[in-house]
């Protein structure tokens, strides 16, 4: 018993040092989070830097760790392309998971994560020293199509303009006139700036003012007005947020092309416009970059903002009531622990790990 004692006493400092690392390591490992910046604030090195990452991604070879989990009668997919990129890959993860991560409680937290995780490989496997930009459509809503966003054709650090309609949309200047993409089959990035994207929907019960223009969905109240969303109320700001013609949607498809989830000339006659592999384009990362901003502005905005969280993991867009009933997904409900689906390709996460930017998982901030 001496013995035991003896020991304990030897063993306690190490034991409680090591408990004292597991309960503050979250603030340990994020002491210098990374700033995110509007792309306009970046320097053109620091943009072609970016560009550069992106497509160093899209020249690495598919990885076998890539596993789908959806059945594709239910995602409506093509079969993974082993031909493809790693770039692919990533793309692959967001249309296989399609349907659990829209209108489901995954929504703010998955696209946090898989953000984070393009950032990480761009890091890890091609070198990338900056911090993630985003852009924010706010500044542009009163002019999407003249934005210089789209007017910056440089070779290595523009975004490029819109695609020529002659070759379906495809890029022909800036940083990624040659990303070439596997799904729905091999092509290269298209853009094609639609204002009225929502006059082909009139079958689908879901949207429901078919001649809004898409600008008007993202204009600075309407981000101010979210920001400024009831505290607590995570059900409601998620749905201001992704409402059918909300700023989420309405981003999308005023880019067009693949963010719009467009089928390209040449696919077979079973594609149909969806947002599956809305990810081919880089810019997606940078929409989804301005999403996630808006919920941790909304985050801290009040503390009753910061945990608030509830979602279910089913989603159901059978009906605009059903939308009405369950706007973020029906049950069985998520939690802030349950994990963050990835596909195999990245270590997978809880909900509460992704809750905070600076929580130790993340380590991030926006400007």
């Amino acid at each position: 018993m001496r013995e035991f004692l003896a020991l304990s006493k030897l063993l306690f400092p190490v034991i409680l040092v090591l408990w004292l690392s597991a309960v503050g390591g979250e603030a340990a490992t994020c002491a210098h989070p990374s700033v995110r910046r509007e792309w306009r604030k970046l320097s053109k090195p620091e943009r072609a830097e970016w560009i550069s990452a992106i497509n160093c991604l899209a020249k690495l070879p598919h990885t076998d760790a890539l596993t789908p989990r959806v059945n594709r009668s239910i995602s409506n997919i093509p079969p993974v392309n082993t031909s493809g990129s790693y770039w692919d890959d990533i793309v692959y993860i967001h249309m296989d998971l399609n349907t659990r991560i829209h209108n489901t409680g995954f929504f703010f937290p998955f696209h946090r994560f898989y953000v984070n995780a393009v950032e990480t490989a761009m890091k890890e496997q091609c070198g990338y020293t900056g911090a993630f930009p985003y852009w924010d459509w706010s500044i542009d809503a009163h002019d999407v199509e003249n934005s210089p966003l789209f007017k910056d054709y440089n070779p290595i650090s523009g975004l490029g303009g819109w695609g020529d309609p002659s070759k379906d949309f495809q890029l022909q200047n800036g940083g990624f006139r040659h990303l070439e993409v596997a799904y729905p089959i091999p092509h290269v990035i298209r853009r094609n700036f639609t204002l009225q994207p929502f006059l082909p929907f009139a079958e689908i019960p879901m949207f429901t003012n078919l001649s809004k223009y898409a600008n008007e969905s993202f204009a600075p109240q309407v981000v101010r007005d979210m920001v400024n969303w009831t505290p607590g109320d995570f059900v409601g700001f998620q749905f201001s947020m992704e409402y059918p013609e909300g700023p989420h949607a309405s981003v999308h498809f005023i880019l067009g092309g693949d963010l719009s989830g467009e089928c390209p000339a040449g696919s077979p006659a079973d594609c149909f416009p969806q947002p599956t592999f809305s990810a081919n384009e880089p810019l997606f990362f940078f929409h989804h970059a301005m999403v996630d901003k808006v919920w941790f502005d909304w985050q801290n905005k009040n503390p009753d903002n910061f945990w608030a969280y509830k979602g279910g993991s089913v989603q159901n867009l059978t009906s605009v009531q059903a939308l009405k009933d369950w706007p973020n997904g029906m049950a069985p409900d998520l939690t802030l622990d349950s994990f963050i689906p990835a596909d195999g390709m990245f270590p997978e996460v809880t909900i509460r790990d992704v809750m905070n930017t600076t929580g130790g998982y993340l380590c991030y901030v926006y400007e």
